[in-house]
């Protein structure tokens, strides 16, 4: 359980494409507009827990407010952000599912109605390798919560991977692979409900 647990503070939303070298920094509000345009994705995705060990799914966007991570074995997990309620079931678990306030991840941050990295106290990082821009957010008003690390490159912009640094120090990588964007996406998939039930859609 304890490595879905994690997949709630992993969370991000991506459009993964080749590599090419972005011709300066993002700015903060190249990066808002890039994932405030990005409605509905689905691809697939390896996340590194902090014990070091790989997981790997599909995950399914629907924004605003809505994600699910499907595990492939032998994880066989599921995680469903949606109705302001983030799920996590393991069904090789005895325990009941997880449940925890969207509002209480950093989920909140990217899944938002409305993006803006601008917001005062939000970005606490922001720089430029040469390739990649790397942005890092947070709840201005709970830092607690912990933060998200974002990695973006340009021409288009793209989101590439991300490390979500939880408030008790553990740090999860995302690495997203490719991406289908745009399309119909059923809400039934985000179904808290269901997820809390075990029912797998």
């Amino acid at each position: 359980m304890r490595k879905l647990t994690s997949a709630i503070l992993a969370v991000g939303l991506a459009v993964s494409a080749p590599l090419a070298a972005a011709a300066q920094q993002l700015s903060l509000n190249e990066i808002s507009g890039y994932l405030n345009q990005l409605r509905t994705a689905k691809g697939d995705f390896t996340q590194i827990n902090d014990d070091g060990s790989i997981s790997s799914g599909t995950i399914y966007i629907k924004r605003p407010g809505k994600v699910r991570f499907e595990y492939n074995a032998p994880d066989s997990g599921l995680v469903v952000a949606g109705a302001n309620t983030v799920v996590i079931y393991d069904k090789k678990s005895n325990q009941p599912a997880e449940t925890y306030p969207l509002a209480r991840t950093p989920l909140s941050i990217i899944l938002a109605e409305n993006v803006n990295l601008g917001r005062a106290k939000m970005v606490t990082g922001h720089s430029y390798d040469g390739t990649a821009t790397t942005v890092t957010a947070q709840d201005p008003a709970n830092p607690q919560y912990g933060n998200i690390q974002m990695k973006f490159t340009g021409n288009p912009v793209q989101l590439r991977q991300w490390i979500i640094n939880d408030g008790n120090g553990s740090a999860t990588t995302v690495v997203l692979g490719d991406m289908q964007v745009g399309g119909n996406i059923s809400n039934s998939l985000f179904d808290t409900a269901g997820a809390r039930a075990g029912s797998k859609r």
